[in-house]
């Protein structure tokens, strides 16, 4: 799968499909926030369907925004129901340490037949859980694992021998890009998918030795006339 934009902005969603590189777009309440999506629940209704839209059949993320438990399976429910490509995520647990989101993951992929993407984990435990329960996505806070101090490479190598050797579904999402080595880095590492900003995305293309080497080239051809 490789590269999610992290994004509900519609142009940049455009720009970097068209190039043939994204294989999926992940969204938040707090990227949906930040980028003027307002409406409560209608709102980010109307930007997801485009989005999917946009990039079907790749997957798009989108996040419940309750944690009380029959809340979460009904919103969840709904909201996988807006476009085929629509996967839910829901937390690892409660912004308290509450225990009852596991259920909720599990019940959604085995009863309701919602692909869910659990979010928020900063540890390869957490997501082996995860996928123990069903997930489709396990996304790992890599950039936060890291500012934590500690190597998310090692971690995501972990997960992925996890989950290979208990031959478990899920894909691995390393999140929370900070640097653009970090791509490269954490897939090669054994990450499925790593989620990526736009600015990001152009960092990875542009390199001042390239754009040395194009300037020089159409020099040399405007020469030779």
């Amino acid at each position: 799968m490789a590269i999610f934009l992290d994004s509900s902005r519609l142009n940049e969603i455009r720009k970097y499909h068209a190039m043939g590189i994204l294989r999926g777009v992940t969204t938040n309440p707090t990227i949906l926030l930040k980028e003027g999506v307002t409406g409560g629940i209608a709102g980010i209704r109307e930007r997801v369907i485009e989005v999917a839209r946009i990039v079907a059949p790749y997957p798009v993320s989108v996040e419940v925004t309750t944690n009380e438990p029959q809340a979460m399976i009904v919103q969840a429910c709904d909201m996988a129901g807006w476009a085929e490509n629509i996967n839910v995520k829901i937390t690892i647990h409660g912004p308290n340490g509450e225990l009852e989101n596991l259920p909720v993951i599990h019940q959604l992929e085995t009863q309701h037949d919602v692909r869910v993407n659990v979010t928020a984990m900063m540890s390869a435990q957490q997501c082996f859980l995860a996928a123990m329960a069903g997930a489709t996505y396990v996304s790992l806070f890599a950039g936060r694992v890291n500012n934590m101090g500690y190597d998310a490479v090692n971690e995501v190598m972990l997960l992925r021998r996890l989950l290979d050797s208990h031959e478990l579904k899920a894909q691995i999402i390393a999140a929370s890009t900070r640097e653009i080595l970090n791509v490269v880095q954490w897939l090669d590492a054994g990450a499925h998918i790593v989620t990526v900003l736009p600015n990001f995305v152009d960092g990875m293309i542009v390199h001042p030795y390239s754009k040395e080497t194009v300037k020089m080239f159409l020099d040399d051809a405007a020469k030779n006339k």
